[in-house]
Parts: structure tokens; sequence; C-alpha cells
């Protein structure tokens, strides 16, 4: 069973890392779910507002929004039982990560893309 990963920030700009990393993921053969609040459809996938708008589990997400917008969303990523979290260069920030932690949250703060052997550079 392939596993289903949430990209929080997704974006329908192509230049940005949270639409590279839906394309990298759905390449990997990740099924996709885009999250973006301001979007209803990026990359031909469905787009939910809030990772608690998804039916069904989640078993990663990969974060791609501002530290202060991801902190907010860590009660969130808690409810839901996301078993893996990957906080990405720019997302991260030690209240964030501190934060994560205390709640007992699978945290992972590195560069996702890289993780699942794709370079952003290349998409």
């Amino acid at each position: 069973m392939r596993k289903t990963v949430a990209v929080v920030g997704a974006s329908s700009d192509r230049h940005k890392f949270g639409n590279k990393a839906l394309r990298a993921f759905q390449a990997e053969g990740y099924r996709v779910i885009p999250i973006n609040p301001n979007e209803r459809e990026i990359e031909g996938l469905v787009t939910y507002a809030s990772v608690l708008d998804v039916p069904g589990r989640i078993d990663i997400a990969t974060i791609y929004v501002q530290p202060d917008v991801g902190l907010r969303l860590l009660a969130e990523f808690e409810q839901k039982q996301i078993a893996e979290i990957w906080i990405n260069p720019g997302a991260d920030r030690p209240e964030l990560l501190s934060e994560a932690r205390r709640r007992k949250l699978n945290v992972i703060a590195a560069c996702s893309m890289a993780a699942i052997g794709r370079n952003p550079d290349s998409l």
C-alpha cells in the first residue's frame, strides 16, 4: 500500500518548493494531497484547506510554510495522528521543533525531497 503524503503549503507556482514537492512525491509513487486554504486544485489534485479536512489517513506531512504558521498547525497534525512530519529548510525554527517534540510528534528537520532521492533544482 502506497503512503499518503500531505504537502502543507502546496503552491500552484511551479517554481516554489510547495509545488516541486508535490511533483517529486508523485514521481516517486506516493499518494499526494495538497494542503492550501487558498486553492481548490493544484497540479490536477483536489486541494484541502487543512489536514483535518482530508478523509482517511495521512502517513507523512511535509511542511512548506512559515515557521509561525507551522507552529499553529502542530495541533492539527497531532489530532490527525500523522506518523511523520518533515519540517523543510525555511520552515524550521527552534520553537517549532521544540513544541513538536513536546507534543511527541515524530519530526524530521530536513529536506523531504532530498530524502526521497529528488533534487529540487531539477524539478
